[in-house]
């Protein structure tokens, strides 16, 4: 065999061999998550399904049990951005169908709050729990420290 065809057909060998590890390391790395409602609306197909979905923590319904690590909570869809008057960071729950989420044997993140945006990953239950093993929150897009309270001067 002549060395200009093995050299050929050993840079064709590495090149797919590059090609291949590349497409494969996108496939693991890249996450697709579900809106609240987008999950609402598949509900029956993805029962039992390991999913990633994005909401917003609702408001009275955070449950923490520190000794046996169990975080529950209301998850529900965000209002949208392009309403007037609502700020992104700080607005409260958009109506809409809201899931009950249980995490088990974690700790309860740091920045957990009511009115948080999270993504939960875990497996949906037939009755629309969804049973969580990874509860991520975002941080504020923009932080405003709080206001000091006005001295009273009299």
């Amino acid at each position: 065999m002549p060395k200009r065809l093995r050299f050929a057909i050993g840079t064709g060998l590495i090149i797919a061999a590059i090609g291949y590890l590349i497409v494969a390391a996108v496939r693991n790395t890249a996450e697709y998550y579900l809106t609240v409602n987008e999950v609402k609306v598949r509900q029956g197909e993805l029962a039992g399904q390991m999913l990633r979905v994005a909401g917003r923590v609702a408001p009275g319904s955070i449950g923490w049990d520190p000794i046996t690590l169990t975080l529950s909570f209301g998850l529900a869809q965000p209002p949208p951005a392009d309403q007037p008057g609502v700020k992104a960071v700080a607005a409260s729950v958009g109506g809409g169908p809201i899931f009950h989420v249980i995490c088990r044997g974690e700790p309860k993140p740091d920045m957990f709050a009511a009115n948080r945006d999270v993504i939960v990953e875990g497996t949906l239950a037939a009755d629309g729990t969804i049973e969580a093993r990874q509860v991520l929150t975002s941080c504020p897009s923009k932080y405003v420290p709080k206001q000091p309270a006005p001295l009273n001067r009299e």
